[in-house]
């Protein structure tokens, strides 16, 4: 079975770079997670306001769901998705064995530099605080890798190649 990887983190932690970068590796699809949040969700980010369980239901369906299209096609894929709390990883895993989860993980300070830098994103650089405190380590029972976000992506690629293959 071709895996489909989420890459995930809080934001600003290069989940879509690296996810882009992933799925020209592996020549398979790529999604951007946040493309699949409801419009609410999405003036919620800009203003600031963290997302509640509710709010994130309906995106992690249709995250899902593409999950479920890749499956369906016997096709790889990749997906920027946050993922922050072991619930949400484990709806996405539920009954979607080519679940694997990379977590780029590594110093705040960095994250709070580069969400600094970053324009034309519409989540509120006010909502890395709450992202931090909500996101839920990784166990090892979740087909993850945890991934240092101060790698080059090049980098970052060549280990998850390498996990993949083990």
């Amino acid at each position: 079975m071709k895996p489909v990887i989420v890459v995930m983190g809080v934001t600003a932690s290069g989940k879509t770079t690296l996810a882009r970068a992933l799925a020209q590796r592996l020549s398979c699809p790529f999604q951007e997670g946040d493309e699949l949040h409801p419009p609410a969700n999405i003036r919620k980010l800009a203003a600031g306001i963290a997302l509640t369980d509710e709010d994130r239901a309906p995106w992690l369906d249709a995250v899902g769901r593409w999950i479920d299209e890749r499956e369906a096609a016997a096709e790889c894929g990749t997906i920027s998705c946050s993922a922050l709390r072991r619930c949400y990883r484990d709806q996405l895993r539920r009954h979607r064995p080519s679940v694997r989860f990379v977590l780029l993980a590594g110093d705040p300070a960095i994250i709070a530099r580069r969400l600094a830098l970053r324009k034309g994103h519409f989540a509120s650089p006010k909502l890395l605080g709450s992202q931090l405190a909500t996101l839920e380590p990784v166990q090892d029972d979740e087909h993850a890798l945890v991934v240092p976000l101060e790698l080059t992506p090049d980098q970052q690629c060549d280990r998850i190649q390498a996990w993949l293959k083990e």
